[in-house]
């Protein structure tokens, strides 16, 4: 709400001139009423509304000048604004400077008055109070600029989120929390005390009126100390509580965070760093997701926690290898996406069935996939497993009733670990065990429980998954010169009816296929 209420103060025209002519007179009135109680007006003599007509002369002129030169920065600086647009980067960085440049620009012109006000004061008391007068506009001049530049930093603060941006989180030296703080500590303690001193070193004033005069400084002092400090508390405060917010969120997970920045200060600076943190972080997520979609979780996490010359080691590792039957007569028959379609239901639950069990699906080839388990991530029993999975990705498949598969098992020692290049690696395993795993998908397909498992495989099972399995035959695999013993899994018994009796099999047909899993070879 605050921050609607100053934007639309900076798109009114005379929105900035106004402020800056309120801080001016703001100084002034605290002098001219530091100047009274210390009796100073009565010493002027009868003439006293002449010397103040003269004094006032160059006040005017000055204020006029600064009414001028504060529209024109008005356009200067906000022009973008009324355009409704993002600024440029140079009028991003111009616009920071905009609070400094103000409050030098209003001391300059506290200057020249303060040498004539003084001037005429002397002239006109028959103490010649020179240093005095001029200690005091001096220091009000001070208050006064100090003042703009706080006010003035506070309203161009709805603006830094869009400068920011332009500026990527740069800002200048004028708006650190140093030189704010600094400020803050000169219009709230430093100017209201020399105030004081003058006041009460001044030896042409009465004993009362350097008493009533020092106790209005002092309240002058504690009230803007109150409001100022309290400004410089909250812009330090609120940011820092949003930045606990934001970490502390960041910390549990959710890096959907995002700091508003309301400055360009260190704090500022701090904010900016949260949101490139945050925004870095969902990046790192997204490619741990897409690449974990493309290599399995366990790759991806391998290889966004290390180097770019990953290496492997030697495993003993179940490979699991599933192939669909018929596929290129299917890829005849079918349009290519129905086929797709089918296929990647197929390796939904390939994937489903490997990860739930621990294991990696570690490529896909075609209508085929290699599961692994015991590699990357190393199991103490990597058979069971991998058998747990052949029968529910068999199952669920033959449920489908889609697609007719073959699966092969096999174990052994491999090297599992990247090979490629410099440029490009991929994590793989190379071993016998794979390659007898494939001779044994190719034999499955013949097979009806659609499963074949080496001997390796169901020694090294648990003994409640062994029960599960009976040997099948011994195979001559292609390229093998010893026989391989393989095992298939024995089929679960049928429910029993209510009187205990087993249902009779429905009679079948030697021409149709076992339903889901016949098919072309």
């Amino acid at each position: 709400m605050i921050s609607r209420l100053i934007l639309r103060a900076l798109r009114a025209k005379w929105g900035l001139s106004a402020v800056v002519m309120a801080c001016n007179l703001g100084g002034l009135a605290v002098i001219t009423t530091e100047l009274f109680l210390s009796g100073f007006f009565s010493r002027l003599g009868p003439d006293w509304m002449m010397t103040f007509a003269w004094v006032a002369i160059y006040p005017a002129i000055g204020a006029l000048i600064g009414i001028v030169l504060a529209v024109r920065d008005r356009g200067r600086y906000f022009g973008w604004l009324d355009e409704r647009r993002a600024p440029a980067e140079a009028e991003a960085r111009r616009l920071l400077t905009l609070p400094l440049g103000i409050a030098v620009r209003a001391l300059a012109i506290w200057l020249p008055g303060v040498i004539i006000a003084a001037a005429i004061f002397a002239h006109a008391t028959p103490q010649n109070d020179f240093a005095v007068v001029a200690a005091m506009f001096t220091l009000g001049g001070l208050e006064s600029a100090a003042l703009t530049y706080l006010i003035v930093d506070r309203l161009i603060r709805p603006t830094i989120p869009v400068v920011a941006e332009v500026l990527d989180g740069t800002g200048h030296w004028s708006s650190t929390v140093l030189v704010r703080v600094l400020v803050t500590f000169a219009v709230t303690g430093a100017v209201p005390f020399f105030m004081v001193i003058t006041v009460l070193a001044d030896p042409s004033s009465d004993f009362d009126d350097r008493i009533w005069t020092g106790i209005y400084m002092a309240l002058v002092g504690l009230s803007a100390g109150a409001v100022a400090t309290a400004t410089l508390a909250r812009a330090v405060a609120t940011p820092m509580h949003s930045l606990r917010d934001a970490l502390d969120r960041i910390a549990k997970g959710d890096l959907d965070v995002s700091v508003p920045i309301g400055s360009t200060s260190e704090i500022g600076r701090l904010e900016h760093s949260v949101n490139e943190l945050a925004t870095n972080l969902r990046e790192r997520e997204r490619m741990r997701t897409v690449f974990g979609r493309h290599v399995g979780a366990e790759v991806a996490e391998r290889a966004l926690s290390g180097n770019a010359h990953l290496t492997g080691d030697m495993r003993v590792v179940t490979a699991l290898f599933v192939d669909v039957t018929g596929s290129v007569a299917m890829a005849t028959e079918l349009a290519p996406r129905d086929f797709v379609v089918k296929l990647n239901r197929l390796l939904s639950t390939v994937v489903a069935a490997t990860e739930d069990n621990h294991g990696l699906v570690n490529k896909f080839e075609g209508d085929a996939a290699l599961c692994i388990f015991g590699a990357p991530i190393a199991l103490d029993d990597n058979a069971t497993p991998a058998l747990r999975a052949a029968r529910r990705i068999r199952d669920e498949v033959k449920a489908a009733g889609e697609l007719d598969i073959g699966i092969g098992l096999a174990r052994g020692l491999v090297f599992a670990g990247d090979v490629g290049s410099d440029t490009r690696l991929e994590f793989t395993v190379i071993g016998d065990a794979v390659n007898e795993a494939a001779r044994l998908t190719a034999e499955a397909k013949q097979v009806p429980r659609r499963i074949l498992a080496s001997q390796a495989v169901i020694d090294a099972a648990s003994d409640s998954e062994r029960s599960k399995w009976t040997l099948h035959d011994t195979i001559h695999l292609r390229g093998r010169k010893e026989p391989t013993p393989g095992w298939t899994d024995i089929p679960a018994p049928a429910p029993a009816h209510r009187n205990g009796s087993a249902p009779r099999a429905a009679p079948r047909r030697a021409a149709v296929p076992d339903p889901g899993l016949g098919g072309e070879n």
